[in-house]
């Protein structure tokens, strides 16, 4: 049975989104979310016992020398961590997982904001919830969560031509992780922001790092980023980060592919950025270990183009 108008359907007749309606796809996707990371829900490895110290650093719980370069100096998710109520583990994978839930929320409103369809619009929050990386990376106490939110917003603001918004998401996101400053450099660079307003908030991000760097962690081991054959060969040798690799990207990398050229006109812009934020993980790959999440940073630019792939003749 059809009906048009109808108070009892969540869509009226014109099809229009309402605040209701992304009230109720917000609680959903972050249902979904938790649903995703609670197996995994606040665990450490590697790279997350680093930011778990950071936090513990700074309410601290752990010295100085338990640190170390560079992961101090992506200070943001440890910090608003720390200050959390409570258990550290379990208010760092909270702050995980709104930023997670968010994200999707963010992705959805940026591909209706294109001028997609309701499906595709739903779409753009499971693509990012429904994942390998989700599942796996997202629940530990990682800073990846915090930088695609960041990002995310950035993208939207890009999409909607609201200057203010890229600029606040890029700048967030360079507080989460320092490449994304990058972001800011590209509004300048392409004249989506004034020079002075842009200007501003690209040096409030470089006076960020710097700070960080040598003033609020000062006398870190230093560490070089520095291309080696041999760090390739490990790379390859290693079938635990390719099947990372392949679980973050089997399903976003094909779609996006097919949805290349018939994207919008608003999501056209995100090819460009996607390319440029490539780079860090490519430079990543001929230097250091690289795994899924390199995959998983692009999600925001990636998806808006995935949702538009065609894969009907």
């Amino acid at each position: 049975m059809q009906t048009t108008g109808s108070t009892h359907d969540p869509f009226s007749a014109d099809g229009k989104w309402r605040p209701l309606h992304w009230v109720l796809l917000a609680l959903a996707f972050a249902a979904l979310s938790l649903a995703v990371m609670w197996q995994r829900w606040g665990g450490t490895v590697e790279d997350s016992l680093a930011y778990f110290n950071t936090a513990r650093f700074l309410r601290g719980e752990v010295p100085f020398s338990a640190l170390r370069a560079p992961f101090p100096y992506r200070l943001a998710m440890p910090g608003l961590a720390a200050l959390w109520p409570g258990d550290l583990r379990n208010g760092f994978a909270t702050l995980n997982w709104l930023a997670t839930a968010a994200s999707a929320t963010v992705l959805a409103c940026l591909v209706h904001a294109a001028g997609g369809d309701r499906r595709r619009v739903v779409a753009a929050g499971l693509l990012a919830i429904v994942s390998v990386p989700t599942f796996w990376y997202a629940p530990y106490l990682l800073t990846d969560p915090g930088a695609i939110l960041g990002r995310s917003v950035f993208a939207l603001g890009v999409v909607l031509s609201q200057p203010w918004l890229a600029l606040a998401g890029g700048l967030f996101a360079t507080t989460v992780r320092e490449e994304n400053i990058l972001l800011l450099a590209w509004l300048l660079a392409f004249g989506r922001v004034g020079i002075v307003r842009g200007g501003v908030v690209l040096a409030l991000a470089a006076a960020w790092l710097v700070v960080v760097r040598w003033y609020v962690f000062p006398g870190l081991p230093s560490y070089v980023w520095a291309p080696n054959i041999g760090t390739v060969v490990t790379a390859l040798r290693d079938v635990r980060s390719l099947l990372s690799l392949l679980g973050a990207g089997i399903l976003v990398i094909p779609l996006a592919c097919l949805g290349w050229k018939h994207v919008p006109e608003r999501i056209k812009p995100l090819k460009g950025i996607l390319l440029m934020m490539a780079l860090p993980p490519l430079y990543a790959a001929l230097s250091v270990r690289i795994e899924g999440r390199a995959i998983w940073s692009l999600y925001p630019f990636l998806i808006p183009i995935a949702v538009f792939a065609r894969v009907r003749p």
